[in-house]
């Protein structure tokens, strides 16, 4: 018998029958799948979701927002007459660090992610994981640990939609428990970084989205933005309590792209790999010593990042609050009233800050975005009198090479540096984009800060 008359499925070489290959899925067809009733109905679902999803994201960071208020600005001033004492944050960075560090070692769940390893989406929460991710986060965002509140919000507002998809439908399938918890995700930061869509982006680059998947999830993850935003704006006139959406007051004058800047830019994006490098090193290079004993670690490291503050103030004469936080509500300030700082104040600021968030990265809870944002403004506007260098394109490219470097998330980065400038990120886009691409591969160029890698385990003392 030839080849060509041996019967199909059989080996031609020893006569016998080959296993066919194993049929791959079928291929989705999004168009069918969108004008299908359960889609649409997820759409509807989404829409509803993301009324009170996005009025829980708002009272969150509306409580954060008080808490730190009161016990960093309206306490002290009422204690002491002559302005608030260079050791005012240490005592409350320290109980920071207590009742982090017992919220991750006692209840399920690690309280979420460890920022230390970057940006993550992750899985999606169960209910009984939820209040440790909301404790863990209203303690680091409100006592003084430098991280911001999106990775926080993510978890919160997915976890919140899947527990609500699981309570209507029990059996609901994968994709439509997807869709539902990303339109969470959306609807929680809705405005929180400037612009719906730019929260979406996020979301979206982190979790690898992409393909037919991509637009199945954008739509209702969008509507559910749009509707949040909307309820943010809201509640703002409403309560009075803020927007909480990052914005500048004070935009730099736009300058146009020259050969100096775009080599600055170089410069810019290899500086903030290497201090991005830098502030990796230090949270994973503590999360071993973490470990050990993950309440009395948690505390002495809250001890620390206090000492920072207070070191801060009492060289620079400036308040201890720019060193602490995320950097969200400090960045408007700090560009509007760049000329005022000098270039050693400047260099103390980003040293201090870089140091607190590499330990707040180590063991604390929150997202590596707010941070990364004020330090590369310091690093830009300290660069900012180089010569054939301004404040616009130093500022943007600070942010950019210092988001690339720590959220690795290129698109991600370039969009949060010229968005926010508003219309004059226009004029600074080459630069940004040469900056990011700089970092990004720098980044990946460096040895590993740590070849530790997430553990899957959920016992209390990992994560």
């Amino acid at each position: 018998m030839t080849d060509s008359q041996v019967p199909s499925g059989v080996s031609p070489a020893k006569g016998r029958t080959a296993a066919a290959p194993p049929a791959g899925p079928p291929a989705m067809d999004p168009a069918k799948v969108i004008r299908s009733k359960p889609y649409l109905s997820a759409l509807l679902l989404a829409a509803i979701l993301g009324i009170p999803i996005s009025a829980v994201a708002y009272g969150f960071l509306a409580l954060t927002s008080k808490i730190q208020s009161l016990l960093f600005d309206d306490l002290p001033q009422d204690l002491f007459t002559g302005g608030v004492p260079a050791w005012w944050p240490v005592p409350w960075l320290v109980l920071c660090g207590l009742l982090t560090g017992l919220t991750i070692r006692y209840l399920p769940g690690n309280a979420g992610h460890s920022p230390a390893f970057g940006f993550k989406t992750g899985g999606l929460p169960v209910d009984r994981e939820l209040p440790g991710i909301i404790l863990a986060a209203l303690a680091t965002l409100s006592l003084g640990a430098v991280l911001g509140p999106e990775a926080p919000l993510i978890a919160i507002g997915g976890g919140l939609a899947a527990l609500t998809v699981h309570l209507v439908k029990k059996d609901a399938p994968p994709m439509a428990l997807t869709i539902l918890a990303s339109a969470g995700s959306f609807a929680a930061i809705s405005t929180l970084l400037g612009s719906p869509v730019l929260g979406a982006f996020l979301i979206m680059e982190v979790a690898g989205i992409g393909g037919a998947t991509l637009s199945l999830v954008a739509l209702p993850g969008l509507l559910a933005s749009g509707i949040g935003a909307l309820v943010f704006v809201g509640l703002d006139n409403w309560t009075g309590l803020g927007n909480f959406s990052l914005a500048l007051t004070t935009v730099p004058p736009a300058t146009h792209p020259t050969i100096a800047t775009m080599a600055w830019a170089l410069a810019m994006g290899a500086a903030g790999a290497l201090l991005g490098w830098a502030i990796r090193w230090i949270g994973l290079s503590l999360r071993p010593v973490v470990h050990m004993n993950r309440v009395l670690v948690t505390a002495v490291l809250g001890l620390a990042i206090g000492l920072t503050a207070m070191a801060y103030q009492l060289i620079s004469g400036r308040s201890f609050t720019q060193v602490l936080f995320s950097g969200q509500d400090a960045l408007p300030a700090l560009v509007d009233q760049a000329a005022d700082y000098s270039v050693g104040v400047l260099i103390l600021l980003g040293a201090c800050k870089a140091l607190a968030y590499g330990l707040s990265l180590s063991a604390f809870r929150g997202g590596p975005v707010f941070p990364s944002m004020f330090i590369g403004a310091v690093l830009g506007i300290a660069a900012s009198g180089l010569p054939g260098m301004s404040l616009a394109p130093a500022i943007a490219t600070g942010i950019g090479a210092m988001c690339a470097a720590m959220l690795r998330l290129p698109l991600t980065s370039t969009l949060l540096a010229t968005l926010l400038l508003g219309a004059d990120g226009v004029s600074v886009t080459p630069q940004v984009v040469v900056a990011v691409v700089v970092a990004f591969v720098i980044t990946y160029i460096l040895p590993d800060p740590s070849h530790e890698t997430p553990k899957p385990s959920r016992s209390p003392q990992s994560g």
